[in-house]
């Protein structure tokens, strides 16, 4: 038999099942019980019969006793014999039974007159006692003490059940509860599930439930905002294109102005490009749930100085890899791969030409620090915490960009459980980005 999933149905289906055995197994045990307790007490009365009769039969025999029934019974269900020491019959109760006539002393079963008899005998001085019931009757009249035991099982067996299906439907009714509030919500809202008189078991469900909606609610939040800011950031550049496209236009008598409004749109299609560009990154990065695997942070450090060689050489800048500690961490290469990138740009980029930035992978006590320092301007304390966020730029920054860059490289670090710290390089005197993550 195939059983629900229902967790309702499940409970019912297997408590029902097994009151429905108790019962069962219960009465028949009653009932085998009861026979038995029924033997024991026509056992019991048989044997009390034959002790006092044994007291007034007479103790010798005439013709006359021999040959008169004296009414005990009345009926064949009970037959009682009475013999004299010498063999002799001295009484017999009315009945058509006609039994042995012999004596097994104690108890004993006789088939006699197409029936059973159950028989107790006692002997005495001067008389043997015998006292014989059908069992054919005694069982009848067993089977009916043992039926009326059954009789509070069968009223409390249903009732039972009653009880059972209504504390379950009781105790899921607040499980009932809680999915008729989730599905009747509308696809945005995401406020907690009332938790108020739920279970135990089910209440740490219904909280990691709402956990998970106040994690969704932050995601959607963060994303709106992130819509809302790109489209913000994006108006400004493609502005600037539409306008760079007029002045080329006016300019095609004079090369001298073509010539510049030309290299205006060029630079101006890089920062849109550029922006779009770190845009997808954050959007990806935001969205990846790749799993975590064990990756060289030297490795990735070596890697990000030499893709940016080219961009640091063509300034003059002096980039290089000061010290690469080989140590593994738990995380996603390409993401890492990204905040290097990220990291060491950003340094190129605000570093004045003939400058320096070196790059460094130390691993001490537990822990792996990759360290960024340039000898550019730096970053004021009290902009320190706003760089981060996203499309914000230092007042008076001369560097193109976009102000996306530390928002990615934040976001990287916090899904790696890595510390991001921005302070003053004591060699270099410029930034310095120290970003630790846990081995």
């Amino acid at each position: 038999m195939k059983v629900t999933h229902s967790l309702r149905g499940r409970l019912l289906w297997f408590l029902l099942a097994a009151i429905t055995i108790a019962a069962v197994a219960q009465a028949f045990i009653a009932y085998r019980t009861a026979l038995q307790d029924a033997d024991q007490i026509f056992d019991y009365h048989m044997q009390q019969m034959a002790l006092s009769l044994r007291s007034r039969i007479p103790l010798t025999s005439t013709e006359e006793t021999a040959n008169v029934e004296t009414p005990v019974a009345g009926n064949d269900d009970l037959v009682v014999q009475v013999w004299s020491p010498d063999g002799v019959q001295v009484f017999k109760s009315v009945s058509h039974a006609r039994l042995p006539q012999r004596a097994v002393l104690g108890f004993s079963n006789v088939r006699a007159n197409g029936t059973t008899y159950r028989i107790f005998s006692i002997q005495a001085n001067s008389q043997t006692v015998q006292v014989a019931q059908d069992l054919a009757v005694r069982r009848s009249m067993a089977s009916n003490l043992a039926l009326r035991t059954l009789g509070p099982i069968a009223v409390m067996m249903p009732i039972l059940m009653l009880v059972v299906w209504w504390v379950v439907s009781g105790s899921l009714e607040p499980v009932a509860r809680v999915r008729k509030q989730v599905a009747s919500r509308q696809a945005d809202d995401l406020s907690p599930v009332s938790e108020a008189g739920l279970p135990d078991e089910v209440r740490p469900l219904v909280h990691e439930l709402n956990l998970l909606f106040g994690r969704v609610r932050t995601a959607f939040d963060a994303q709106q905002h992130f819509v809302g800011d790109a489209a913000h950031e994006l108006r400004t550049p493609l502005a600037a294109l539409k306008l760079q496209v007029q002045s080329l236009e006016r300019a095609n008598d004079n090369p001298e102005a073509r010539r510049v409004a030309i290299g205006r749109l060029g630079a101006g299609i890089e920062r849109a490009t550029r922006l779009v560009e770190q845009l997808l990154v954050l959007a990806r990065q935001e969205a990846s749930a790749t799993p975590h695997q064990a990756v060289d942070l030297a490795g990735v450090a070596k890697r990000a100085v030499a893709d940016l060689a080219g961009l640091a050489q063509a300034r003059s800048i002096d980039l290089g890899l000061q010290r690469a500690d080989s140590a593994d961490i738990q995380g996603q290469p390409d993401a890492l791969m990204i905040l290097a990138r990220n990291l060491v740009d950003n340094a190129i980029k605000y570093t004045p030409n003939g400058g320096t930035v070196d790059v460094s992978v130390v691993a001490d006590k537990g822990a792996v620090r990759l360290t960024v320092e340039d000898s550019g301007p730096g970053i004021p304390p009290e902009e320190r915490e706003r760089v981060f966020d996203r499309f914000y730029r230092v007042p008076g920054s001369d560097a193109a960009g976009s102000g996306l860059g530390l928002a990615i490289i934040k976001s990287i670090a916090q899904q790696h459980g890595a510390a991001l710290a921005l302070g003053e390089s004591a060699r270099l005197g410029g930034l310095e980005v120290t970003v630790t993550f846990p081995v």
